[in-house]
């Protein structure tokens, strides 16, 4: 079992302030693999002392001399990529090909294009030729970032690389559930060779770390990624001290398949819907199809759906692994039951377990037809391979239905009439709007509207998250 008790704190791997085990599950086999600590109030107060030390000499670092550094931190990266897919897919239980291509790539993606910002990023500008007024760009400060289990180094690296990128300081709680993959990333900070305090590890859960950071006095910032009930908490516990809080959190997303879509937009909203075993913030997990074509869709995902292999995460191929604890196992099984209790119609999939897989966290790809919108799994955010196809008649009731949520992440639709998607498009309540199965592009924002959060990560967006402006006057 690997002993990772330690949290790095003031550029120095240290021993907790008081013993509290945690074993880590493979959620595979849920066997533990790992221990960790599970920090304390005086371990925060430790790294934010060493964060706030030293953003006093790192804020006055120049872009060249942080870029240096950021390039290092990649090139390091990418020498480790194989142990951080390794670390990926044992906390959870990811398929290597997944883990590797996908999660691991992630966060290489998001460092590269980081370092592209910022090489183009102005800190300093005139307002104007006509003014003596000048605009200075500053780093906020100390920050607290929290990243979740569901997509660890993706999250690490939007939230970590701008704000060193930027001049701040931090502390990153990762998700006690999933946190090698984070004490890997610091090793490789270490490694690096990142001044001592600028960047600080606290292992630890939201009641205990999470809470601390975000009341912090110090904290100039909190950055959180994660369930919108933790989110709402954290928001009210940073409110004493104004600080700013950035947040992006859960979603109900909706994939409008209209009757000119392309021929296998349906099957691919089903890969999609079930890839990283619908463990995504901005998973189309809502699917309305054109009544013209629903029959068709039905049969089409349903038969994709049961293509979908189920199998432990130590494999390499394209099927889908378990979901990430029992907690989050239990959770969706109760939302799969819901579904059929309340009349929706159990097309795939279901409460039973994959065949042959009698220990890990599995859930078959499941799909529920003639669902209405005031379902509990229409409304409510599963976090699991479980889709909803529910039918609509016009344009207006389909976008109607996808902005009848409080959620407002990432929304979907496929249709080959570009005007209609362009229309469409700018009617969905939303952060993002992918067309076409499209993906977006490394350095475009990503965020929510409503109760999916605020704020955006990614590109310049993500770097002035952690920027403060200054007007001053009487610079010429």
């Amino acid at each position: 079992m690997l002993d990772k008790r330690k949290f790095y704190i003031n550029g120095k791997w240290v021993s907790p302030s008081k013993p509290n085990d945690l074993e880590v599950i493979n959620p595979s086999n849920e066997d533990a693999y790992a221990v960790i600590s599970l920090g304390s109030k005086e371990d925060v107060d430790k790294a934010v002392h060493a964060a706030k030390i030293a953003f006093e000499s790192w804020k006055k670092t120049s872009k060249e001399e942080r870029l240096k550094l950021l390039e290092k931190l990649l090139e390091i990266y990418k020498k480790r990529f194989n142990e951080m897919a390794k670390a990926i897919s044992d906390e959870m239980g990811a398929p290597m090909d997944w883990a590797t291509d996908v999660q691991t790539g992630s966060g290489q993606a998001h460092l590269e294009d980081f370092i592209i910002r910022l090489k183009d990023f102005n800190f300093d500008e005139h307002f104007d030729s006509k003014s003596n007024n000048h605009i200075c760009y500053e780093p906020i400060g100390v920050c607290g970032l929290i990243t979740p289990w569901n997509w660890p180094i993706n999250q690490i690296a939007l939230k970590v690389v701008p704000a060193l990128a930027t001049g701040c300081t931090m502390i990153l709680k990762p998700s006690e559930i999933a946190p090698i993959s984070g004490m890997l990333f610091a090793e490789m900070i270490d490694e690096a060779g990142f001044p001592a305090g600028v960047f600080n590890l606290v292992n630890g859960d939201g009641a205990g770390v999470g809470t601390h950071i975000s009341g912090h006095p110090d904290i100039d910032m909190v950055s959180f990624t994660g369930s919108t009930r933790a989110g709402r908490l954290i928001s009210k516990n940073a409110a004493e001290t104004i600080k700013r809080v950035c947040l992006e959190l859960g979603g109900k997303g909706g994939n409008i398949v209209f009757a000119d879509s392309y021929p296998n937009a349906v099957r691919d909203g089903i890969r999609n819907v079930m890839s990283n075993s619908g463990q995504s913030c901005d998973a189309p997990t809502r699917m309305l199809v054109e009544k013209s074509i629903y029959q068709r869709a039905v049969d089409e995902a349903v038969d994709e759906a049961n293509k979908i292999q189920v199998d432990v995460g130590s494999k390499k191929g394209d099927h889908i692994g378990p979901v990430i604890s029992k907690t989050q196992y239990d959770k969706i099984i109760n939302l799969i039951e819901s579904g059929i209790s309340e009349g929706a119609t159990l097309a795939a999939g279901g409460p039973d377990r994959p065949n042959g897989l009698n220990k890990g966290y599995f859930i078959k790809p499941t799909i529920f037809t003639d669902v209405t919108n005031d379902m509990r799994i229409a409304k409510e955010e599963i976090f699991g391979p479980v889709l909803s196809i529910i039918p609509f008649e016009k344009e207006e009731e389909a976008i109607k239905i996808v902005n009848d949520t409080s959620y407002g992440l990432g929304n979907y639709l496929q249709t080959e009439n570009r005007e209609k998607a362009h229309r469409v498009a700018k009617e969905l309540r939303s952060g993002c709007v992918y067309i076409n199965g499209k993906g977006a592009d490394p350095g475009t924002p990503f965020g929510g509207y409503r109760q999916s959060g605020n704020g955006r990560e990614g590109g310049v967006w993500g770097l002035e998250e952690y920027l403060e402006v200054k007007t001053v006057t009487g610079w010429k």
